[in-house]
C-alpha cells in the first residue's frame, strides 16, 4: 500500500510517501517522494520553553504542502510524529492542534524511547549484506534538539538513549559569536562530553559490530566530504565516513563565518548556522565510543514511521 510518514522535528519538517511490501525477508519500501524543510521549529525553545507563533506558522505552511502531496498520491496510510522541540514547549497542545487541523489525523509527540526505536527500524531494514552475520548494530540519530543512541540485534533493542544534545540546542547555546571562539567550542564540547560519556561504557559492553549515522547533519557532512553541489540520496545512502573525514569537516567548518560557511555547504546552505553544533555532536561520540569508521543512512524514522502506518492499517 501506499503510506507516508511526517517527522516534524526540532530544525526540519519532513516527508516519506512509499510503496510499502511485506515479503518473506522483510518490508521493501519504494519511496515516491522524499522531502526535507528546514522552519525551525524549536527556534528558542531552549531559552523561552515556548514554541514561537512565527516558527508554528512556517511549519503550518509546509504541512500544508506535504497533505497535497498526500492526497494527490492517494496515500492510504499515515503516521505523523512530533520530536524534541513539541515534548518539551509549554505551548505543545497549541501547536498539535494546529496540526490535527492539518494532517487530519491526532499527530503523535512521541518520546525520545519510541523515537529511538523508530529510527533504528527505519535505518536497518535495508542493510542487506552490510548488516553484520553477527553482534550488534549502533545507530546513532543526531537530531535538532535531541540525539538518540540504538543498540539492537536480530530486531531486539538491547539499549537505547535519547540525550539532549542536538544541533540547534548546542548552536544556540554555546556558540555567539561568528565564527566561533575557541573557548565557545571547547565549552560545547565538554557539555557534549559530559551527557555522553556515561553510555559510552555500556555501548561498548554489547559490542556492536557496524555503526550506522542517521540525519541531517550527518548526511550533509556525507555530502561535502564527496563534493555534491547539491542533495543527491542516492550518493549519500550508504556513503561510509571516518573519524578523520569528521574531524577535518568539523576544523574547516567552525573555522569560517556563516556567510562564507553558506557558500561553502552548496548541498544545503540552510543548515550552516547548526552544522557546527551537530558535527562536536558527531566528533565528541566518535571519541567517546571509540568508533573509527561508520556508515550513513538515509533511511531513518521516516521509513519506521512508514512501516508502522502501514502496518496499523493492515
Amino acid at each position: 500500500m501506499k503510506a507516508a510518514g511526517v517527522d516534524i522535528g526540532t530544525n526540519s519538517v519532513r516527508l516519506l510517501v512509499a510503496e510499502v511490501d511485506q515479503g518473506e525477508g522483510g518490508f521493501h519500501l519504494k519511496t515516491i517522494h522524499r522531502l526535507m524543510t528546514i522552519t525551525r521549529l524549536g527556534e528558542g525553545v531552549d531559552e523561552r520553553g515556548v514554541l514561537s507563533n512565527d516558527a508554528m506558522q512556517r511549519t503550518a505552511d509546509v504541512l500544508k504542502g506535504y497533505q497535497e502531496i498526500m492526497r494527490k498520491e492517494r496515500t492510504e496510510a499515515w503516521a505523523v510524529a512530533a520530536t524534541s522541540a513539541a515534548r518539551e514547549a509549554a505551548n505543545a497542545g497549541e501547536f498539535m492542534g494546529l496540526v490535527r487541523k492539518i494532517m487530519g489525523k491526532e499527530p503523535r509527540v512521541i518520546s525520545g524511547n519510541e523515537e529511538a526505536r523508530l529510527s533504528f527500524a527505519g535505518a536497518t531494514y535495508d542493510l542487506g549484506a552490510l548488516r553484520p552475520q553477527e553482534g550488534a548494530i549502533l545507530v546513532v540519530d543526531i537530531g535538532g534538539g535531541s540525539t538518540e543512541l540504538i543498540v539492537g540485534k536480530d530486531g531486539e533493542i538491547l539499549e537505547e538513549r535519547s540525550i539532549d544534545v542536538g544541533c540547534v540546542r548546542m548552536s544556540e547555546r554555546f556558540l555567539v559569536t561568528d565564527p566561533p571562539l575557541p573557548t565557545e567550542l571547547e565549552e560545547m564540547e565538554e557539555y557534549i562530553r559530559s551527557l555522553t560519556s556515561p553510555y559510552s561504557a555500556t555501548i561498548a559492553h554489547l559490542s556492536p559490530q557496524l555503526m550506522v549515522g542517521l540525519a541531517g547533519t550527518i548526511t550533509t557532512l556525507s555530502g561535502i566530504k564527496r563534493g555534491l553541489d547539491h542533495y543527491d540520496g542516492e550518493v549519500i545512502h550508504h556513503s561510509w565516513l571516518t573519524m578523520e573525514d569528521v574531524e577535518q569537516l568539523y576544523q574547516h567548518l567552525y573555522s569560517l563565518p556563516l556567510d562564507e560557511r553558506k557558500s561553502y555547504m552548496r548541498l544545503e546552505p540552510g543548515r550552516a548556522d547548526v552544522i557546527v553544533g551537530g558535527t562536536a555532536v558527531l566528533k565528541v561520540l566518535l571519541r567517546e565510543l571509540g568508533w573509527y569508521r561508520f556508515l550513513i543512512s538515509e533511511k531513518d524514522i521516516l521509513d519506521g514511521l512508514a512501516i508502522a502506518a502501514a502496518e496499523g492499517k493492515g
